[in-house]
């Protein structure tokens, strides 16, 4: 996608105007379609990182979130990622799963796509990556951010409901 589409997405997202439908839906990345409700909403908080391979801050932060996964997912808490690297650089998004050593599932879209599911979820256009979405175990969006949110944060947000066990 050309810097211009990037800049101009937020504002066509904002204003409700009608967008192409997306060239590059969902899927894993083997390219099996995907719902973001199979993630979701199985008896366990999901926190959902929307990333994409060059991006500094999800290259500097991502072991963080592979330490939170491995923490919380036989408990409460899991992963997923959302990869905007798009089918066109499935390769790039790969190496960023290898590099980091990702022990969570990743789903791939392309840009625009992983815009209108992020505008659909919450009313905001995505400006940017890392974002995150976090789901209750009953499935329902909860809390939303683009830009980095300290692992710890996540931890004392979902141990306010008293269902969390932190492990220091």
């Amino acid at each position: 996608m050309s810097a211009l589409t990037r800049t101009l997405m937020p504002l066509v997202l904002a204003l409700g105007l009608a967008l192409p439908v997306a060239a590059d839906p969902l899927s894993t990345f083997d390219g099996e379609p995907a719902d973001l409700a199979a993630y979701t909403g199985q008896g366990q908080w999901t926190v959902v990182k929307i990333w994409v391979s060059d991006c500094q801050v999800c290259n500097q932060k991502a072991h963080e979130y592979v330490a939170f996964h491995a923490r919380h997912q036989a408990n409460d808490a899991r992963m997923l990622g959302i990869s905007l690297d798009g089918r066109d650089h499935l390769a790039d998004a790969e190496g960023f799963v290898k590099r980091h050593e990702l022990n969570y599932p990743s789903l791939i879209v392309d840009w625009e796509g992983g815009n209108r599911l992020f505008y659909q979820l919450t009313g905001t256009p995505l400006n940017g990556t890392p974002a995150f979405l976090l789901f209750t175990p009953d499935g329902e969006l909860v809390a939303q951010q683009v830009g980095a949110v300290p692992v710890n944060l996540i931890e004392t947000f979902i141990g306010s409901t008293g269902k969390v066990e932190t492990g220091g």
